[in-house]
């Protein structure tokens, strides 16, 4: 198996974990898995091509975005259940502490460094949620006869 498979599969177990940590229904969790690992395999993509590490985070939540909003119609269930459990692979927790840690460190040029990149990348991933969250609910609606 490859590391961008092993990667991959990681996300997706970190992603139903994360869901069983926040007590999302257990008939959901495989879907939040799904969301993960396709928004982790979307950013590792990117990054093999060549896109920096904020251009790839936005491209990843894009994908897991429009896949929570699919999944939402399919389901029946709320956006959010798949959009925050798939987004926890992408959240730069490792930027978040490196940039408190130089900074208690005194390093302030790795600080100011770490931090903006947190920073870009945070609001990345912002920006794609609200761009794919603005569209209308109607282009989701096509995927539950229910719905329409």
């Amino acid at each position: 198996m490859t590391t961008f498979a092993v990667q991959c599969v990681v996300a997706f177990a970190a992603t139903v974990a994360f869901a069983a940590l926040f007590h999302v229904p257990r008939a959901q969790y495989a879907f939040c898995g799904i969301v993960g690992a396709a928004g982790w395999e979307c950013y590792l993509a990117a990054i093999r091509l060549g896109a920096t590490a904020t251009m790839a985070s936005f491209f990843a939540v894009l994908v897991l975005a429009l896949l929570s909003r699919a999944f939402s119609a399919l389901r029946r269930c709320p956006s959010t259940v798949f959009l925050i459990c798939g987004i926890f692979p992408l959240v730069p927790g490792a930027g978040i502490y490196y940039t408190a840690y130089y900074f208690i460190m005194g390093d302030e040029a790795l600080c100011t460094q770490n931090g903006a990149l947190t920073f870009r990348i945070a609001v990345a991933i912002s920006l794609g949620i609200v761009l794919v969250m603005a569209l209308p609910a109607g282009m989701f609606n096509v995927l539950n006869p229910e719905r329409r």
